[in-house]
């Protein structure tokens, strides 16, 4: 997980205050133009760490994932740890373990093995 300072953290400090929002006024609300917004929120989702919600595929609307509120809270740490991603999901798997992400944290796999 490589996240660009502080404009990442800053879009996830947005979502967390304001709830779900669009690029536009998560541009007006970091200071960070639209099309830097436009461009880091796939790759937030990506991360797992926002997601796209709305009525439509292409409404543009995010809101954080209980893994961004987790990498708000350890933001202090990015830059500290080897592994920044194995931290944020630990943590979330601490404080929300019935999530897909966390079981995928704990490694729970729900494929049938024989």
């Amino acid at each position: 997980m490589k996240l660009r300072q502080p404009t990442d953290f800053l879009i996830l400090e947005a979502l967390e205050e304001t709830g779900r929002n669009v690029a536009p006024n998560l541009a007006s609300h970091t200071g960070k133009s639209r099309k830097n917004i436009n461009t880091r929120l796939p790759v937030l989702e990506d991360y797992g760490l926002v997601e796209k919600v709305g009525p439509a595929d292409r409404s543009g609307l995010y809101e954080i994932t209980q893994l961004g509120k987790s990498a708000l809270v350890h933001k202090s740490e990015y830059g500290e740890v080897d592994d920044f991603e194995s931290l944020i999901s630990g943590a979330d798997a601490a404080t929300d373990g019935g999530t897909p992400a966390a079981a995928m944290a704990r490694g729970d796999d729900e494929s049938d093995e024989e």
